[in-house]
């Protein structure tokens, strides 16, 4: 393993799901929970403040599909609030709710049969993801790019923002260049410190200055 990925895995390399304290485990409140962090991040908002509201929501009982459906709208906007998710906050309540509604009606609230209807395809999968309120081209990046750390159909998922961060870098933009750099179960984390660094040039700087 070379220096520069060393680097980043030991700095950088938590993914946001883990910030997020989900683990990342092929079960239905894991899955549920990265699928509303995918929808958070997606807002031109800072990861660090729609990890902060995920959190609160995840605390407020909005875990899983039943959970989020069983909060109040209000109760939803109010723990937005909290994570201090205020520009978006009342749009993005309706739209989890409506998510973790058609969670449950479609997916019996589990989310592994996404990936059985998907036939293990991650292109019949982003179609599925992109089915979600809230959850587009950048929803079903982020949630594909984390999730491939517990469904390895998915691997090697790397997409442009991962690209400018291994051009950042000095890594090979290739998808299976790249993830020949680590160990399967190190890719999730190899991509979440690439994506860092595609938004932190100063990071990105020292990172090379290793």
């Amino acid at each position: 393993m070379d220096t520069v990925v060393k680097k980043l895995l030991h700095e950088s390399g938590e993914t946001f799901a883990e910030e997020a304290g989900i683990p990342l485990k092929d079960q239905p409140g894991a899955l549920f929970k990265l699928l509303v962090l995918a929808n958070l991040l997606s807002a031109r908002i800072s990861s660090d403040i729609a990890l902060s509201a995920a959190r609160e929501l995840f605390e407020a009982g909005g875990g899983t599909a039943r959970g989020m459906s069983r909060l109040t709208w209000q109760e939803r906007v109010d723990a937005l609030g909290r994570g201090h998710y205020v520009r978006y906050d009342e749009s993005t309540a309706s739209r989890l709710g409506d998510m973790a509604e058609m969670v449950q009606e479609k997916y019996g609230g589990d989310l592994r049969r996404l990936a059985i209807e998907a036939e293990r395809d991650p292109e019949k999968a982003a179609a599925l993801l992109k089915e979600f309120p809230g959850i587009g081209p950048t929803g079903v990046d982020i949630f594909c790019r984390e999730a491939q750390a517990i469904w390895p159909w998915l691997r090697p998922y790397v997409d442009d923002q991962v690209k400018k961060g291994a051009e950042r870098v000095g890594l090979p933009t290739d998808a299976d260049e790249l993830a020949s750099k680590v160990p399967d179960k190190d890719l999730a984390r190899l991509t979440s410190a690439l994506v860092r660094v595609a938004r932190d040039k100063k990071l990105a700087d020292a990172v090379k200055a290793a």
